[in-house]
């Protein structure tokens, strides 16, 4: 009973949102462990905070919290703990034995010690499997599982309480924070342009099922996205968000299924000269329904008139190429595939028609959207030069399991944007 106890005290009394007398939950976020939903100043009835808490078996309690201000928090609750209220606190957190953080932490009451987490804690937080909390003489082990799907329920539930108000609330796990609409699921009317089938590559990224690809792949789709993992039935792909300007999309598999491979995104930049792997479909109805292997290096560090977001390769592609992941030779992703360059348009400006010029989305521009798109990817570094080096044979068979064929029903003018 005291665990119940605290745990609704520490949801009501995350300090840092200047919530003495809160009120709720209204609505609810059920992720894994995790619960929680949204609270209001008792005094003032204005919303105050998103927060959701889950026990450890240590006794210790976690609580992290999002207020109306946009700021987060992160709490260590215990009915152990005898805090002098004010007392401050240095806790140094260490996520998967590297990334190292120290957090201020103030006793706004005698059982919890409350911090702000900076962005950049966040964004580890929830990407992270394992958190060890150093305070003093004492050291707790926590493993963050769900982190990553509590932090977007508790960004989606902070955005849609000050949309609708808190008699609105309502299941806040349900929608990820700053969904896009998805595209519209019927037929075009009669007299509309005809449809057409099209095709491109993803990759998924999270054990949740996020799937990149580029936008161009799914822009002016009609009807369902389909993925299609080699020799599994298809799934239908909802739309999650999507940057126009960097050419990249986030769709999501259906929420009953759990993907035990994804890939990871490598976490030091590639060089030009290194050696490069593409994965995807290319032309698919035409040649292979598996996917193809194709392999070459960086050419550049900059893509056309030095655009830095992208990288020059020499890996052949083709249309259906789109959105597949780009490996280094340790399996690890480097780059997003986008494009290769209009080669009858040089041939007729130039004179010369150029050879093995192809173009990718650098790791830098992917991590930002999805970081804005609040996923929580893997990044790992990069092994050595040659002890870590896979074969080709061998970067493919792991990519099996996470590299998808995205297909759709696009209209022909949308056809002529691409």
């Amino acid at each position: 009973m005291w665990l119940k106890s605290l745990i609704v005290a520490s949801l009501l009394q995350v300090s840092i949102f200047s919530a003495a007398h809160a009120a709720g939950p209204f609505g609810s976020v059920k992720v894994g462990n995790w619960i929680g939903g949204a609270f209001s100043n008792d005094e003032t009835g204005a919303f105050s905070h998103c927060a959701a808490t889950t026990p450890y078996a240590n006794g210790v309690i976690l609580v992290v919290g999002y207020n109306a201000a946009g700021i987060w928090s992160l709490a260590f609750a215990s009915p152990s703990y005898r805090f002098n209220k004010g007392e401050n606190a240095a806790i140094d957190v260490i996520f998967d034995g590297q990334e190292q953080a120290r957090l201020f932490a103030t006793a706004n009451q005698p059982n919890m010690l409350t911090a702000v987490m900076p962005a950049n804690v966040v964004r580890t937080f929830q990407k992270a499997s394992l958190m060890v909390a150093t305070a003093g003489r004492a050291v707790l082990n926590f493993d963050l599982t769900s982190t990553g799907p509590v932090i977007a329920a508790l960004a989606n539930c902070a955005t849609k309480v000050k949309a609708d108000g808190l008699s609105k609330a309502g299941d806040f796990t349900k929608i990820a924070a700053k969904l896009q609409p998805a595209p519209e699921k019927q037929a075009p009317p009669v007299g509309s342009k005809a449809t057409r089938a099209r095709s491109g590559t993803g990759f998924v990224v999270s054990a949740n099922g996020h799937v990149v690809t580029n936008n161009h792949v799914i822009d002016g789709c009609v009807g369902d996205i389909k993925g299609n993992l080699t020799g599994e039935a298809s799934m239908a792909l909802r739309m999650v968000s999507s940057d126009a300007n960097n050419d990249l999309a986030l769709l999501q598999g259906p929420s009953t299924m759990t993907f035990k491979d994804f890939a990871r995104i490598r976490d030091r930049s590639i060089r030009s000269g290194d050696s490069v792997i593409v994965i995807g479909f290319p032309f698919h109805g035409l040649l292979t329904s598996d996917f193809t292997v194709t392999t070459g290096i960086v050419s550049s560090l900059s893509g056309m008139r030095n655009d830095t977001r992208f990288l020059q390769i020499s890996a052949p592609v083709q249309p259906g190429n789109s959105g597949g992941p780009l490996f280094d030779t340790t399996g690890q992703i480097v780059g997003v595939v986008t494009a290769k360059i209009p080669v009858l348009r040089i041939a007729a400006a130039t004179g010369n028609i150029p050879e093995n010029i192809n173009f990718a989305i650098k790791t830098g521009a992917l991590r930002d959207f999805l970081d804005n798109s609040v996923v929580p990817y893997q990044t790992s570094e990069p092994k050595g030069e040659l002890k870590g080096e896979l074969k080709t044979t061998d970067i493919a068979g792991n990519a099996r399991p996470y590299t998808m064929l995205i297909s759709c029903n696009g209209t022909e003018q949308a056809d002529a944007k691409r």
